[in-house]
């Protein structure tokens, strides 16, 4: 029988902070962090670059997981989530969002 589990979303963001407002996106990500965990979802990974790079790298990317695309609605529709929304605007410059599916690593 297949599997009728729908497969989970993942996301991988490139996130730009504005240099002056690191501890506003501290805020900011802890916080929507905790919402997202309301939904199922969950920041897996985060990288950072190194600054000063040519051409320009961001300055963090977020492997994110949702159980599946619902999940991932109803949280961006949280009201906790909106009320962040000027923090997040004052901190983030850019924001660059892929989404995919995950697959089964090689040799599995």
């Amino acid at each position: 029988m297949p599997d009728e589990t729908p497969p989970g979303l993942t996301l991988i963001v490139l996130l730009t902070i504005d240099p002056d407002r690191r501890d506003d996106f501290l805020r900011f990500e802890t916080s929507a962090a905790t919402i997202m965990r309301r939904y199922g979802g969950r920041i897996e990974r985060r990288v950072t670059f190194p600054s000063g790079r040519e051409p320009p790298l961001p300055d963090e990317l977020h492997v994110v997981t949702f159980p599946d695309r619902e999940s991932f609605d109803r949280y961006r529709r949280d009201s906790d989530l909106e009320a962040l929304a000027a923090l997040r605007a004052r901190a983030i410059r850019e924001t660059v969002v892929w989404e995919g599916v995950d697959l089964p690593p090689f040799g599995s």
